[in-house]
């Protein structure tokens, strides 16, 4: 956002020169520094900081043994392209991870492979979110309500901090030093974010204020066979943001396996033909094929035990 300060034109009779001359000096350069004190005060609390859904990664923590099997299931199953694989230290205490990215034209996947104990609390934040500027980010989130769980630290490319929005939704912010460029996506993952029924308006309004993002839909009655409860409902709220699609999932705990586990949800043309690609790569099916809300879905388990939604559109049902 850019501000512009435009200042008028001053028409004064001068009854004198000298003394009235430099007091009007004064008065203007005074006038001036006013009106930039109070356009800075104007400056709004947050800004977008978010870059696009193609750089927002979800955290996939496995065993070094299964690295190298859950990468190649992702790319059988989603297509796309992995980085070259590296082993690196990206926490701020000592570690040793295998590191990759996977990139899908349904989302963007970080695979970790820690050779050393995991530092807490890392491998239980669900998504990677990259920022325009990591420091003013952190203050943003803090100021709508996150928690600072680990403050900025230096990575092999960047900076990174981990938050936890109200509900105990832990989520890393990063930036790099040279931009990424990611071609993308085709369609755009779902963050499932399970949260209870006393923390649900809490998570949801920090994070709309931090995202600038809208409420697409709440919907107190959603059919309860999207959470594995054929009979029941639940409330269901979408968010949309230039940080991707978010389904916020408010629930009483009591969920079948595997609900609960997936952290994102990702959307391709056929539902049927994206679970015989991952079948055939090793990946199990754990919940579904299910319909509701015009979609089709099932839960699966990569290799490693990574657990993810899949869903495609099923129109008219």
């Amino acid at each position: 956002m850019e501000w512009v300060v435009s200042a008028g034109r001053f028409n004064c009779l001068l009854y004198a020169e000298g003394s009235i001359q430099v007091a009007m000096r004064r008065f203007s350069i005074t006038t001036i520094a006013v009106l930039l004190t109070a356009v800075v005060y104007a400056l709004p609390a947050n800004s977008n900081f978010g870059v696009g859904p193609q750089y927002d990664t979800t955290h996939v923590y496995v065993r070094p043994e299964d690295f190298d099997s859950c990468v190649a299931s992702l790319l059988a199953t989603f297509g796309g392209t992995a980085t070259k694989e590296g082993v690196f230290t990206v926490t701020p205490t000592p570690s040793q991870t295998m590191s990759q990215l996977v990139l899908t034209p349904a989302g963007t996947l970080s695979v970790f492979g820690f050779k050393t104990p995991v530092p807490y609390p890392f491998g239980v934040e669900r998504t990677g979110y990259l920022v325009t500027d990591l420091e003013a980010a952190v203050r943003a989130a803090r100021a709508d309500g996150a928690d600072l769980l680990v403050t900025p630290f230096n990575d092999p490319i960047g900076k990174d901090a981990v938050i936890q929005w109200p509900g105990g939704v832990n989520m890393q912010l990063y930036w790099h030093t040279t931009p990424p460029s990611y071609p993308p996506l085709k369609t755009i993952p779902e963050n499932r974010v399970y949260v209870s029924a006393d923390r649900a308006t809490a998570f949801v309004e920090s994070f709309l204020t931090f995202s600038q993002g809208k409420n697409v839909s709440d919907d107190a009655h959603a059919p309860g066979i999207e959470i594995g409860r054929a009979s029941d409902t639940y409330r269901r709220i979408r968010i949309s943001s230039v940080f991707g699609a978010t389904a916020v999932l408010v629930t009483d705990g009591h969920l079948p396996y595997p609900y609960g586990h997936e952290t994102t949800g990702y959307e391709v043309a056929n539902l049927a033909g994206t679970l015989a690609k991952a079948k055939a790569a090793g990946v199990s099916v754990l919940a579904g094929p299910n319909t509701a809300d015009k979609r089709d879905s099932a839960i699966v388990q990569f290799p490693g035990g990574y657990i993810a939604e899949i869903h495609s559109a099923s129109a008219g049902k």
